[in-house]
């Protein structure tokens, strides 16, 4: 039996115990969430975890960071760096999109380092085994895609992204229509060359009972990639995202009635003025499950500060009700990041999320906020410390102060608004 499966039969569960505890809320809530798909637990029975978090309606907005090496770029000691830094920053979950080196090997470790829910994306090193044998991207092999699926979360990864809504059909409707960018997901792109050369379906498509199949027995969670997410804020919203969109709605009722776990991944890149109808249109033909957005990012033109334009596009995104934040880091569209790169991702997107959960109306994030607010009127810096997302860069900040200040701080200085209103 599933996660799923247990919650629809009522059956008691720890995980579900658990992670009520940590919202805050009923386990009759989250039971009745998982049961229905709006909650998952990305959880794989092949390992334990010293963090379990729930994705979902209802439920914090939870962080998600991507680490992993490139063929241009293999040091797993950076990639396990980095993991470690993403834990430290307070990611929720990380995913693992090695493409350089032993996958295999890499992957290991990072599962083995890594106290919280990991992620992959199979079809990734599935590429990359067809092009160590001499093969095109296009003639990649569905047993071959399969065969690393499993393999993949027989290793334990508790959720794989995995581009099922990508059909002969919607890549006729993107032939015809075009696009500025073009297709800017890897996997997406991978499938759109196997159709376009071979002519044959997606095997995530057409094989999806055997996928279901194969994520039942390890109690995986599958998040149905966004294989036609837009690249550019001018291709956001166009027909063929939306004819994937359906799909995918499609595939998570399947998967319920699988007793399987599912979320949906989203865009991309959105303006702000359609971030509202794109989370909208997410959840209603989603059927209400998990949402997991990029960013979006709300603008082309800033390389180097992406990491900003995604959290403009997060805190909007999440604010209207999606679920989970895929961070995006400052070398985003420049190069493989860096272990202070994924730093400044994970935080970025944790004040994104902070701010969305405040309008969500979650206790915790206004309770915090007004912690913080009483110690500043207070001038009390430690406490101040205490309460900020981010007490290391708070303390670095304080320590540059010339001269030391314990009272105050050298913006205002003895002409303190707060410290005349105390008197």
């Amino acid at each position: 039996m599933t996660l799923m499966q247990d919650a629809q039969n009522k059956k008691p569960n720890d995980l579900i115990r658990n992670v009520a505890q940590s919202e805050n809320l009923s386990e009759e809530f989250v039971k009745n969430g998982v049961a229905c798909g709006t909650i998952v637990i990305p959880k794989s029975t092949a390992r334990k975890l010293k963090k379990i978090v729930a994705v979902g309606k209802g439920l914090k907005t939870k962080i998600n960071a991507n680490i992993g090496t490139s063929p241009d770029h293999i040091n797993v000691k950076e990639e396990l760096a980095k993991l470690d830094v993403a834990i430290k920053t307070g990611a929720d979950a990380v995913m693992d999109l090695s493409t350089g080196g032993n996958l295999t090997e890499i992957r290991k470790e990072i599962l083995e380092a890594s106290p919280i829910q990991v992620g992959t994306v199979p079809i990734y090193e599935a590429a990359c085994r067809t092009v160590g044998k001499g093969k095109k991207i296009s003639e990649i092999d569905s047993e071959l895609l399969f065969d690393v699926i499993e393999e993949q979360v027989e290793q334990g990864v508790d959720f794989i992204t995995v581009h099922c809504g990508i059909n002969k059909a919607n890549v006729e409707i993107l032939n015809r229509q075009g696009r500025l960018v073009g297709v800017v997901s890897r996997g997406g792109s991978f499938l759109v060359k196997y159709i376009n050369a071979t002519g044959k379906e997606n095997p995530l498509f057409e094989q999806y009972d055997r996928l279901l199949k194969i994520a039942k027995k390890y109690d995986v969670t599958l998040s149905l990639g966004d294989g036609f997410r837009p690249g550019s804020i001018y291709d956001s919203s166009d027909g063929v995202q939306l004819a994937e969109l359906s799909v995918l709605g499609e595939l998570v009722l399947r998967a319920r009635e699988a007793g399987v776990q599912s979320i949906i991944e989203g865009p991309g890149h959105v303006p702000l003025d359609q971030i509202e109808a794109n989370v909208t249109l997410a959840n209603r033909l989603g059927h209400e499950a998990p949402l997991y957005f990029l960013g979006p990012l709300v603008t082309d033109i800033a390389p180097g500060y992406d990491h900003i334009t995604a959290a403009i596009g997060s805190a909007l995104a999440a604010s209207c009700g999606v679920d989970f934040i895929c961070c995006v880091t400052p070398a985003e569209h420049l190069r493989l990041p860096n272990v202070h790169d994924v730093y400044e991702g994970v935080m970025s997107a944790r004040i994104a999320g902070h701010v969305a959960d405040i309008v969500k109306g979650v206790k915790t994030a206004k309770i915090q906020d007004a912690e913080m607010s009483k110690w500043r009127r207070a001038r009390n810096w430690g406490k101040q410390k205490e309460f900020c997302i981010d007490p290391i860069k708070f303390e670095n900040e304080r320590k540059r102060l010339m001269p030391q200040l314990e009272d105050v701080c050298t913006m205002c200085g003895e002409f303190c608004a707060m410290k005349d209103n105390n008197k």
